[in-house]
């Protein structure tokens, strides 16, 4: 029986409240060089130790710290969109359509899928774990079922990456690595951040030059 959790550490902390709906990005290894990824998670770790040891607490701090995040993010995801061929994999459509492919293979199972967006080099997806706390029938788990059965945001990342690289892997017919190690997500927490980061995600490539209108890029996807 696993242990249900809400928080978990890789190079970054990651919090995953239990049935939450989340916003996650994941990139093709080496998509940004590793001198500039160290270069914004040293940036974010300072701005994080300053938060922490300055006088402000409570509600204030918690704002400031995912503000703090919020700007890591962007600064990321820019650096990914300024170099849009470094993920060369991902230049042929099929191996743009396997990837949907596997991200629709776990909806309304382990999660419900409400959005994606499959740049050539990192994918956005926006998903809710919400299906997983009720039966067949539409009635809440107890605990006790939610702890053998309950798959958390980390476990399904580990999926969702090793399942794709695999498929991708063996139509290339590479081996090795194809995501980075890590994932940024982020806790959807009231509708109008789900609004603004579903906005984000389809127009993605709209910022990114790739397109001029978001509805004419084919690998986005909306269920609404």
């Amino acid at each position: 029986m696993h242990a249900l959790s809400t928080f978990y550490r890789s190079r970054l902390p990651h919090l995953t409240p239990i049935g939450g709906t989340f916003f996650i990005t994941f990139r093709v290894k080496d998509a940004v060089p590793l001198r500039k990824m160290q270069q914004l998670r040293y940036r974010y770790e300072r701005e994080v130790q300053s938060i922490r040891t300055s006088s402000c607490q409570g509600i204030e701090r918690t704002r400031a710290l995912a503000k703090a995040r919020h700007h890591y993010f962007l600064s990321y995801d820019a650096s990914l969109d300024a170099n849009p061929n470094a993920g060369a994999y991902f230049l042929d459509p099929a191996v743009f359509r396997i990837m949907a492919d596997h991200l629709h293979s776990f909806d309304n199972d382990l999660y419900e899928l409400r959005a994606f967006c499959i740049m050539p080099n990192h994918v956005h997806l926006l998903l809710s774990l919400g299906n997983q706390l009720v039966d067949d029938d539409h009635f809440f788990l107890s605990e006790t079922e939610l702890r053998k059965s309950y798959r958390p945001l980390n476990n399904i990342m580990r999926r969702i990456k090793g399942g794709s690289s695999r498929a991708i892997n063996q139509y290339l017919g590479r081996r090795g690595a194809l995501w980075q190690k890590d994932s940024y997500d982020h806790y959807v927490r009231d509708e109008k951040a789900y609004r603004n980061i579903l906005y984000y995600i389809l127009h993605n490539p709209v910022k990114a030059g790739l397109v001029e209108d978001w509805q004419s890029y084919p690998f986005t996807y909306c269920a609404q």
